[in-house]
């Protein structure tokens, strides 16, 4: 870099790239999610992408983009419901109470000692 503005010239052009790159990604991404578009369509939406880069991107873009848009929330969507069922699930334990009769059962039937049983009582109360 011999001066400042070559240096800045090669800062926007690389953001430029790294833009397109995100762009090109989400559209691959994109055609690969969609269901209703046939596996030749996709193919070609590819060779195109690959052979006329920015215009196949822009032309998808203003296209399909919200088809695009409509797929990426049911995606999230899915995703935060399937982890609001997996906590759901996992934090659906046994209460503290039910811990200590459980092992007040396990007391009284001579399969833990007085101080097993004080420490699962301490832990259940934690």
């Amino acid at each position: 870099m011999d001066s400042f503005w070559d240096f800045f010239w090669f800062i926007l052009s690389f953001f430029l790239l790294m833009a397109y790159l995100m762009v090109l990604f989400q559209i691959l991404g994109d055609l690969f999610r969609d269901r209703d578009t046939s596996g030749w369509v996709k193919a070609v939406w590819i060779l195109f992408l690959i052979f006329l880069p920015i215009l196949t991107s822009l032309v998808y873009l203003i296209a399909r983009g919200r088809q695009m848009t409509e797929r990426n929330i049911a995606a999230v969507q899915t995703a935060q419901r399937d982890q609001e069922a997996y906590i759901r699930q996992v934090s659906s334990g046994a209460s503290p109470a039910d811990q200590i009769a459980q092992a007040k059962g396990l007391l009284d039937s001579g399969a833990i000692s007085p101080q097993e049983f004080d420490a699962l009582k301490a832990k259940a109360l934690a």
